[in-house]
């Protein structure tokens, strides 16, 4: 009954679609194909909801409905940011910064983005076509706009698309504004958008912006010396047929490397994807390509980049000249420690120079920090919050570098997001240094183990779909709250921090304070053997993730191979401990 109930719901609102004079003739056809069709599956899913503003902005599958991408929502979304910004500038005269990836449908609604915002009397600067995501951060700044969107969904499959909502910093909204602009969305009905485009308002920027970029970007390399000494160093790129393509092999040259090789099939713009399963450079199977490029030219390493490039990915040859994936831990740890070691080195390392790391993110970051008498922060997980930290040091404190475990890095502080363009030209540094010195990417990462420690990491995402699946999700979390851990994988429970009571309870039950900005529903546990867990659920899917890590004592190259499985080994107790 429940369920008749919701179909007659469902095609009550998709009824409405095709009654409106605001909708257009191939929308009316798509939502009259969900009602005519005998399975009502389609016409539920995508009308059952309104696909929900986050503070992130939106993402979901393209299509009509109320639940999904399409310019009508994309719209809503839109003239509620415009709503928002003329309350917040009263005075008027403010401008934005519009761009969009390579996915399908971004420029039309990169285009409808910018006419309703200039429909609004707020001036556009929108790109003349595809740009990374960094990029639309640096032009937010570099332009003095209030705010930006850049239309992506990042590295998801080729059926989504999204919009991401930027602030005067050139960072994803923060409080009080992601909430005061949640709340305009969700006042906007279709009656409300402003469709028809201010062309006064709408300049299209591009050549000279992604100069003003890479300029920006080169402020990120820490020795261009070692970089002139391996200029021939041999590098295979590919862009994940996203925004990198241009701006990455220029990037690159610019820094002074002169030996790209790019992987042709994908550096061809194209939102389907044909090359990989899904255009996450987290995934290996979606560096095959790469890698056999790269075994053909006998390449010193192999990068890319996901579709929006703000993420990176990196494939170095292990100590059998085997290619192997440097995970987003291992990434951030590598560019931790060169640009410490070097900085030192050169003398450029001054007094109150800090980086970020996200809370789950390896703590081997931090304890090169701490060693090196650098400030580490932690945060929350999202580029955000360490654009937050940046901002809150201005001119007080500089900024070296920050990273999370998800395949991002940002090495300078001109982007307030990750940023893989100069990720990869710093990576592509480390690897010639490390040439310098008769070594590859891979040693570092040995000397790194050697010098601090050995660390494993890796995350468990149980997936449990639904409201049920909600539901299970939300009594986990009740449950770990109610009867948390004494011991974990046989390892006694030491500290166990809650960050949505800002609580923090060591083993003798002594209760204090976390500092952070705002709560969060994520539980850690850190242990007697040096082991943390995290346990968050997603944001945006419906699962809910366990970041472990566990530590190891790795005394020559060679144990390396003995100490992943001991970790491994470690990592099963510690899931048949938490029952997943």
């Amino acid at each position: 009954m429940e369920n008749q109930e919701l179909i007659k719901k469902c095609a009550a609102i998709a009824q409405k679609w095709i009654d409106s004079p605001l909708y257009d003739a191939e929308t009316k056809a798509e939502v009259q194909a969900m009602l005519d069709n005998e399975d009502k599956t389609a016409l539920v899913d995508a009308f059952y909801q309104t696909l929900e503003f986050g503070t992130g902005g939106l993402r979901g599958i393209m299509g009509a409905g109320t639940n999904r991408i399409n310019k009508y929502i994309v719209g809503m979304a839109t003239q509620g940011f415009a709503n928002y910004i003329n309350k917040a500038f009263p005075q008027g005269g403010q401008s934005v910064v519009v761009g969009h990836d390579c996915r399908n449908n971004g420029r039309m609604f990169a285009e409808s983005v910018a006419a309703i915002f200039s429909a609004n009397g707020i001036k556009v600067y929108l790109f003349e076509s595809l740009r990374p995501t960094p990029e639309i951060s640096f032009a937010i700044r570099r332009l003095g706009a209030v705010a930006g969107v850049n239309v992506t969904a990042s590295h998801n499959p080729k059926e989504y698309n999204g919009y991401k909502a930027y602030w005067a910093d050139g960072a994803q909204v923060l409080s009080p504004h992601d909430k005061g602009i949640i709340d305009e969305v969700n006042k906007v009905s279709i009656e409300d958008v402003r469709f028809e485009a201010n062309w006064d308002l709408i300049q299209i920027i591009g050549g000279e912006m992604d100069y003003d970029y890479m300029t920006a970007v080169k402020e990120a390399m820490v020795d261009q010396d070692v970089i002139l000494r391996h200029k021939d160093l041999n590098i295979v790129y590919s862009a994940m047929h996203g925004t990198g393509r241009l701006i990455v092999p220029l990037c690159l040259r610019s820094w002074g490397f002169q030996n790209i090789n790019v992987v042709p099939e994908q550096m061809v713009v194209d939102g389907n994807f044909p090359t990989v399963v899904s255009p996450n450079p987290e995934n290996a199977e979606a560096m095959t390509l790469g890698m056999k490029l790269g075994t053909k030219l006998n390449a010193d390493l192999v990068v890319a980049t996901d579709p929006d490039a703000d993420r990176l990915a990196i494939v170095c040859r292990d100590s059998k000249g085997e290619w192997v994936i440097i995970n987003g831990n291992q990434t951030a740890m590598m560019f931790t420690y060169y640009i410490i070691k070097n900085k030192k080195a050169l003398g450029t390392l001054k007094d109150g120079d800090f980086m970020v790391k996200t809370i789950v993110t390896t703590e081997l970051i931090a304890e090169m920090a701490r060693r090196n008498g650098v400030e580490v922060r932690d945060c929350y997980t999202g580029f955000k919050w360490i654009a937050r930290e940046i901002a809150l040091s201005e001119g007080k404190q500089k900024y070296i570098g920050g990273g999370e475990e998800s395949f991002g890095f940002l090495p300078y502080d001109k982007v307030r997001d990750k940023d893989a363009p100069a990720s990869i030209c710093l990576i592509c540094e480390i690897a010639a240094w490390a040439k310098d010195q008769g070594k590859t990417l891979y040693d570092v990462l040995m000397d790194i183990y050697l010098e601090y420690g050995f660390s494993k990491e890796t995350t468990v995402n149980v997936v449990k779909p639904g409201k049920s699946g909600a539901d299970e999700i939300k009594a986990m979390m009740e449950n770990f709250r109610a009867n948390p851990p004494k011991e974990i994988g046989g390892s006694k429970v030491t500290l166990a921090r809650d960050f949505k009571t800002l609580k923090s309870t060591d083993a003798e039950g002594k209760v204090s304070d976390i500092d952070m900005p705002a709560t969060s529903n994520v539980l850690q546990y850190f242990t007697e053997d040096g082991t943390k867990i995290s346990v968050r659920p997603s944001g945006t899917e419906p699962k809910i993730k366990f970041y472990m890590e566990v530590r190891g004592n790795m005394k020559c190259e060679g144990c390396y191979e003995r100490c992943c499985q001991e970790a491994d080994e470690k990592i099963k107790a510690i899931r048949a401990s938490l029952g997943i």
